[in-house]
Order: C-alpha cells, then sequence, then structure tokens
C-alpha cells in the first residue's frame, strides 16, 4: 500500500474531539429541528476544515487541501464509530438527538455497520495518508483503497436511502453527505494523475513475462477461475433481486441469503451496484490477465479491492445483525456456507490486487521509452 509518514497527531487529535462536541451537542434540548441539526452538521464541518488547513501550514504545506480534508473525514469517522457503539449498545448519550431527526436510517443494521466500517477501515486510511503527506510519502496505493471502498458506499446507501422504506424520512442532514460525493471525483482525478511509486520493471524482464501463456501461470489461472466465478455469482445474485422466477432463484433467497428481500432496499441496491459496476471490471480483470500490457490493472484492482471489501463487510454484517428481523436473517443451518462464499467473494480482488503489485511485469507497458519514464518517476 506505501510507505507511512509520521504519526499526523493533529488529525488523530481533531478527530477526537468528536466525542466531546457529540456529547455537547446531543445535550442542547435546543437542538430538536431537522434544519437546524443540518446547519450545526455544517458549521462544526467547516469550523474543523479552517482549523485542520491552518495546522497544515507547517509539515503539510505542500498538500495542505488534501490533509485538511482527511483531517475533517477522519473527524466524521469517529462521529460514525460513536453511531456505531451507541447503536450497538455500548455508550449513550452522543447520538440520539442526530438519530432521531438527522439520519434515521443509519439505525438501520446496514446503517451501523457502514458506519463500523467508516469508523474502522477508513479512519486507518485517512491517519495513513496523512501521514504519508507529512512524511512526504506517496498515498497513491492507499488513495485508490479509500476511494473503490468510498465510492461502493455511497452507490449502495445514498440510493437505498431514496427507494427503500425510509423514502419519506429523509432530513436536510441528509445532504451533509454532499461532501462524500463530491471529494471522491475530485480526489480521483487528482489520485491517478499521481505518478506511480513502484511500476518501474526492466524491459528484459517485463518481454520475458509477458511471453509467458496463461497456462504457464498457476496463480494466474487461479484468479481467472475466480473472476469466472465471481462474475456467474454476481449475475446471478443481480438476477435473484429483480425477482427472477427460475426455482434456483426462488430457492436460494428462501435458503440462503433471505437478507436480499429486507425492504429496506440496501442489500437490492447492492446486488445490482455488483451487477452493473463491479461485474464489467470482474470481465476487464479477466481481460488484463490474458492480454499482457494492460497497466490500468495495477490501479483498478485496487479500487476494485476497496469497493469490494466495504460492499461484502456491510452485506455480511447485516445479513448477520440482531437489528435485522428475523425472517430475513441467514438461516442457522447454511450460515456457514453462506459466510463462507462470501468470505472467499471478498478476497479474491485483494488477491488479484496483491498479485498486480507484486509482480507488475505482465501488465506494463513495454513500449520503446515509457520504461525508461516510469524509472525517472520513480
Amino acid at each position: 500500500m506505501g510507505p507511512a509518514g509520521p504519526l499526523p497527531t493533529g488529525v488523530f487529535l481533531l478527530s477526537l474531539t468528536a466525542f466531546p462536541i457529540c456529547y455537547g451537542v446531543n445535550s442542547v434540548a435546543s437542538l430538536s429541528d431537522p434544519t437546524a441539526i443540518a446547519l450545526t452538521g455544517v458549521a462544526v464541518l467547516l469550523a474543523l476544515f479552517a482549523a485542520a488547513y491552518v495546522q497544515s501550514q507547517g509539515s503539510a504545506s505542500h498538500d495542505p487541501l488534501f490533509y485538511a480534508g482527511f483531517a475533517v473525514f477522519a473527524f466524521t469517522s469517529v462521529v460514525d464509530l460513536i453511531i456505531w457503539l451507541e447503536q450497538d449498545g455500548y455508550i449513550s448519550g452522543f447520538m440520539e438527538f442526530y438519530m432521531r431527526e438527522g439520519e434515521p436510517y443509519l439505525r438501520t443494521s446496514y446503517g451501523i455497520m457502514v458506519c463500523l466500517w467508516d469508523g474502522t477501515a477508513h479512519y486507518l486510511l485517512y491517519l495513513a495518508m496523512a501521514s504519508a503527506i507529512i512524511g512526504r510519502k506517496s498515498y497513491r496505493s492507499l488513495g485508490l483503497y479509500w476511494l473503490g471502498s468510498l465510492m461502493m458506499s455511497l452507490l449502495v446507501l445514498l440510493p437505498g436511502n431514496v427507494i427503500g422504506k425510509f423514502g419519506t424520512e429523509l432530513r436536510p442532514s441528509f445532504l451533509l453527505n454532499v461532501p462524500y460525493v463530491l471529494l471522491p471525483i475530485w480526489a480521483g482525478m487528482r489520485i491517478f494523475r499521481e505518478p506511480r511509486a513502484t511500476v518501474y520493471v526492466p524491459a528484459e524482464k517485463a518481454a520475458e513475462e509477458q511471453s509467458r501463456g496463461l497456462l504457464q501461470r498457476p496463480l494466474d489461472i487461479a484468479l481467472v477461475l475466480y473472476l469466472v466465478i465471481a462474475v456467474a455469482f454476481t449475475l446471478f445474485r443481480g438476477l435473484v433481486v429483480l425477482d427472477c422466477p427460475s426455482d434456483s432463484c426462488f430457492n436460494y433467497i428462501y435458503q440462503y441469503e433471505p437478507y436480499l428481500k429486507d425492504p429496506v432496499a440496501y442489500p437490492k441496491m447492492q446486488m445490482l451496484v455488483y451487477m452493473f459496476y463491479a461485474l464489467p471490471v470482474f470481465c476487464l480483470c479477466l481481460y488484463g490477465l490474458v492480454q499482457p500490457g494492460c497497466t490500468w490493472m495495477l490501479d483498478w484492482t485496487l479500487v476494485l479491492a476497496g469497493a469490494i471489501a466495504q460492499a461484502q463487510f456491510s452485506h455480511v454484517g447485516a445479513s448477520l445483525h440482531r437489528r435485522t428481523p428475523y425472517t430475513y436473517r441467514v438461516p442457522a443451518e447454511t450460515w456457514w456456507l453462506f459466510l463462507i462464499s462470501n468470505a472467499l467473494y471478498a478476497l479474491g480482488p485483494h488477491l488479484l490486487a496483491y498479485r498486480c503489485l507484486r509482480n507488475p511485469g505482465f501488465f506494463v507497458s513495454t513500449a520503446p521509452g515509457v520504461q525508461d519514464n516510469d524509472k525517472k518517476q520513480k
């Protein structure tokens, strides 16, 4: 994922202010109006961004906007961690006001799992990327993984809020998600423009790697097999949520994943996002493992791994969570099969990304001058 720099003490300390701020705001009885809650949220985020931006004029002065952005989103990650802790009964008195009049859909099992992922995985990524900025290290690989994870979360959560049973309960605080929509667009364009730090491969080694057929690459054969199965599984579950009338779809949804019928709509959105976005990427990765010189594999496998990790964590966790009605939870007799199949579905993209980063010779371009330019960038 790339080297980290010094501990971003400023980002860490700013993020921890989420605890006193949430507790203090929750204690203000006047904050029962949804509009007032949304405006308070905007004011807090702007104040934090300004504080982080001023702080970044020191060791992070070469990249102040990204540093301040990661500081703000580290703060919101801690807020999401507080939501998870409170909704699962570990703490109380911090976010009742927000769950009631802000974003009530976060009380669902899927919302809770999204908050847990944001409060742990995303939080660690923000700290790591802020550390890289301070240490003037590359955070490109970390950024691509985070980009995939955040985009997947948005593609499922936001439409699911609108079309599911919480569609009539949207509050002005829903608009606080707008920065999460705009940031990936800006960040993605910037991250993709950054040069790769470890892409240089000697031309002779690249030519040797690319001269080997698929049958001479056992690991790639296993990855191709995974991708073929993943394509079939993705397509099948997409057809299931689209109410395919076949017996196999009917049996699957009642015997293995009844959560797909939960009226909150998040599982249905997840399967549709898989089918219309992840499935084409799986197919492109199949092509990239057969056709040498697909340099885009070095980037997009990381994006795919981040996306699938977030999606599978939230989907599997929500399928088993106590907030999910019992009739939609995974049946006890198929629990292990459900867990193993979904764990393998999440593991495959990470193995693929690791293979691409560990031995990129098959994917780099061997055009004259390309290797020399990559070496200069390094």
